[in-house]
């Protein structure tokens, strides 16, 4: 019997949180995605239009024990374990956005490149000025 070739695909990137569905809500509006499925312990956004794991998706799963990352850190403090970069072509108004959305701005800032923000259950993510990348024949965001 032949054996079966073997695939991997990134398929989401899940986080942690205390109410799945608020937080897909807030990063749909964010990214003007869709949230294809919810239930009380899970939710998804992802690609409008796309089939289910035609691009990577954010996947939030409830935990009642959640506990929000401290950033920068601290010691003695819940570390952050993972943020999610998105590209942006003008920083100012993805920060506006954001905003608007329900994101906070982080107090400190460590370059003018980019701008650390948290969701609203504390996950820090960054919006990255990346409009040169936006603005180049490779760049697949456009």
């Amino acid at each position: 019997m032949a054996e079966k070739e073997l695939k991997i695909k990134m398929y989401t990137f899940t986080a942690d949180c205390r109410e799945p569905y608020e937080l897909a809500k807030f990063y749909a509006k964010l990214l003007k995605w869709e949230i294809p499925y919810h239930d009380e312990d899970w939710a998804c956004v992802g690609v409008p239009g796309a089939a289910q794991g035609a691009y990577p998706g954010i996947l939030f799963q409830r935990n009642p024990a959640y506990v929000s990352p401290v950033w920068p850190e601290e010691p003695g403090a819940q570390q952050q374990m993972a943020h999610l970069d998105f590209a942006v072509n003008d920083l100012e108004q993805a920060v506006a956005h954001a905003l608007a959305c329900g994101a906070v701005i982080a107090e400190q800032q460590f370059s003018d490149g980019w701008r650390v923000m948290f969701d609203p259950e504390g996950h820090p993510f960054c919006l990255c000025n990346m409009k040169e990348m936006f603005d180049s024949e490779g760049f697949a965001l456009r």
